[in-house]
């Protein structure tokens, strides 16, 4: 750790050419004010749109062989770049000069706020099913931030961002004590100490961001919702709030979702979409939300069929996994593809510095390396459990998402 608070992880990989420097910020949707949001993903555009010393950041990263790319949830911000190994330095110059200060501007906020703008009108209010998770996180959240989408709650609260707001949010959240450095490839721990200190040992530590967000009370009775829209195909979505990123149950709520709706094997697409047919495609997943998150079931139902079988045809399949032991060898099944995806995904160099970056966020990135044994350790008991814990009524939100005639 630096004297202002920045961490430095590094992961030497000799194996590659090539370098990634990713920076990861505490700062996610959750961490806006409930009258200004969709700020956090506002940043994502602004921290492209030039900094104190550097008008551009794509020139001097593309003149140096680089290329990157940024992402917002409701957690978190991460920033990252790869490049030759033997440019390194570029990046550094780059990441630590946006974490120094934007260019803050008129012209530059009125920009990216209409770029922002026009991302939500087409993804949000004008794409067919585009405001389901607009009207779902205010159907299951009523106290937690989780409320809004990362695109913000409403167009209006970004439309009217002063620069003001914006020099607000960033200094109080793009700052070293708020943010993690790894440094991934060909490089040398003695170097990037060493470049970490040149770019970044002298910006201003900031004031460490304590969150203090409001709590989710539990959910006591069921809540529906039913609404109609221009869109082809009838559609259901149900949620049920689930434990956090950090809790021991997290393991085997993840597989419960593999085993229920995670691709063309698993018991809900078997049941309803290949034996039954009443739906064209359904879906079990959930967020990996740091907080509280929840789980989910979507689906898509064929033309004719009435909603009200589409969904006890859910609850029938969602009794079974609450009344019986799921098979020990399908248990199996979702840890080894678990397994797979955690390591196809840390395959490249990119990816292991995202995830370096993720855990020691969690809160110890050596937690990439282990964690697979919490997986391994789940029991069909324990899937059981969870199922008749969450899965019910009272913890449940349904919303109906009826095509016009």
């Amino acid at each position: 750790m630096l004297g202002n608070g920045l961490k430095v992880l590094v992961h030497t990989d000799q194996s590659t050419p090539m370098a990634v420097v990713n920076v990861l910020y505490d700062v996610g949707a959750r961490d806006e004010n409930p009258e200004q949001t969709g700020f956090a993903h506002l940043f994502e555009h602004l921290m492209f749109g030039g900094s104190v010393h550097i008008p551009d950041y794509d020139d001097p990263l593309q003149l140096a062989g680089g290329e990157n790319n940024a992402y917002t949830t409701n957690d978190l911000t991460n920033y990252y770049c790869q490049l030759p190994a033997e440019n390194l330095e570029t990046a550094f110059w780059l990441e630590s000069d946006r974490m120094l200060s934007l260019a803050f501007g008129k012209k530059s906020l009125d920009v990216q706020r209409k770029v922002v703008c026009e991302e939500f009108k087409e993804h949000y209010i004008n794409k067919p099913y585009g405001d389901v998770w607009h009207i779902m996180r205010g159907l299951t959240y009523k106290n937690h931030p989780y409320r809004w989408m990362t695109i913000g709650k409403e167009l209006s609260h970004v439309e009217n961002a002063t620069l003001e707001d914006v020099k607000q949010f960033f200094f109080k959240h793009y700052t070293p004590s708020n943010a993690i450095l790894v440094v991934a490839g060909n490089v040398t721990i003695d170097n990037v100490r060493l470049l970490a200190e040149k770019w970044f040992g002298d910006i201003p530590s900031g004031e460490k961001y304590i969150r203090m967000l409001p709590k989710e009370e539990e959910q006591q009775e069921e809540r529906r919702m039913t609404v109609h829209r221009k869109v082809p195909l009838d559609a259901i979505y149900k949620t049920w709030h689930m434990c956090g990123r950090l809790d021991d149950d997290y393991y085997a709520t993840d597989l419960l979702t593999d085993i229920l709706g995670g691709g063309a094997s698993s018991r809900l697409y078997q049941a309803l979409v290949k034996e039954q047919q009443l739906f064209s495609g359904i879906n079990c997943f959930h967020f990996g939300s740091l907080d509280n998150g929840i789980i989910t079931i979507e689906g898509q139902l064929v033309k004719g069929v009435a909603m009200k079988d589409a969904e006890d045809a859910i609850e029938k399949e969602l009794d079974k996994v609450k009344q019986h032991l799921i098979d020990e060898r399908e248990l199996q099944k979702v840890q080894n593809k678990t397994e797979s995806v955690m390591a196809f995904e840390d395959m490249s160099v990119m990816n292991r510095a995202g995830s370096l970056a993720y855990y020691e966020l969690l809160g110890d990135g050596e937690m990439m390396n282990t964690e697979f044994k919490k997986y391994q350790e789940v029991t069909v008991t324990d899937l059981n459990r969870l199922a008749n814990q969450i899965l019910v009524p009272s913890n449940s939100n349904t919303l109906w998402y009826l095509a016009e005639n």
